[in-house]
């Protein structure tokens, strides 16, 4: 079920080496607030889109076990439902895993790109004590985007996406997905706000950090964890949470986009 994308990025330039990727995962969460709620955001609005739980930046309800299954106030249904409908804008498919049949299209809408795939757990970048070369056979100490101070992404503590590399399949660039962007990404009853936060092979999607996953209650263990299916990513055009950083800016931002999405004819 694991790729793996070791792609070096030095501060605000990506370096694609696909070549050299062994099959496996990519990026992860944030650091300021990562244990803590979203932070409340005043109504602004008495009524939402279908799918809507409250205003913009609620928090949403919460699952038996006391964990989120909602990270923002955008139902995992809504989102899910909307993206059943592909308009593709990638020129090919893609590939979940190597060896497996390229069946993935990148499809795309007004506000946002869009993609159904497996997770591959990503721990990627900062080494930590779940995140380092011996939990990770395939850990690379850098991503292709970096912290506002020059510092590598913590896997660990920052829920990241992994987009495909430039290639003729798609170009996330000319799309509108630059790194930093937010995402939606969706599994089951939950929906985890996440930053595009590394680069991973020019034929492969399906990549989350270990952050992202253990927050969409995923085994989050890069050698064994992971799903091999039903995952829905959903990334918005133009966007870029500041600093990159920041989930209660993701969170707030990403749930405004989705909000906004749902909306789209």
């Amino acid at each position: 079920m694991h790729h793996r994308s070791h792609l070096c990025a030095a501060v605000g330039a990506v370096l694609f080496t696909a070549s050299a990727l062994p099959a496996s995962a990519h990026p992860a969460r944030a650091l300021d607030t990562t244990h803590l709620p979203p932070p409340p955001v005043p109504p602004t609005e008495a009524h939402g889109p279908p799918g809507a739980e409250g205003p913009p930046g609620s928090a949403g309800t919460a699952a038996t076990d006391g964990s989120p299954q909602l990270e923002g106030s955008v139902t995992a249904a809504a989102l899910r439902a909307k993206a059943g409908h592909c308009s593709r804008v990638s020129k090919g498919l893609y590939r979940t895993d190597r060896g497996r049949p390229a069946d993935v299209p990148v499809c795309g809408g007004k506000g946002a790109v869009f993609w159904k795939a497996d997770l591959d757990v990503d721990c990627d970048g900062r080494a930590t004590a779940r995140c380092n070369r011996k939990s990770d056979p395939w850990f690379h100490e850098d991503t292709a985007f970096r912290q506002s101070d020059g510092e590598r992404l913590n896997a660990e503590e920052l829920p990241y996406v992994v987009v495909p590399a430039p290639s003729g399949t798609w170009d996330h660039a000319a799309s509108g997905i630059r790194g930093g962007g937010v995402a939606a990404v969706v599994h089951e009853d939950r929906v985890e706000y996440a930053v595009v936060g590394d680069t991973g092979p020019a034929g492969l999607v399906g990549e989350a950090s270990y952050a992202a996953a253990r927050s969409l209650g995923i085994d989050p263990d890069p050698a064994r964890g992971g799903v091999p299916s039903g995952v829905t990513y959903i990334l918005f055009k133009d966007s870029e949470v500041t600093p990159i950083e920041s989930r209660s800016s993701a969170v707030r931002l990403g749930s405004e986009l989705a909000r906004k999405f749902l909306q789209e004819d």
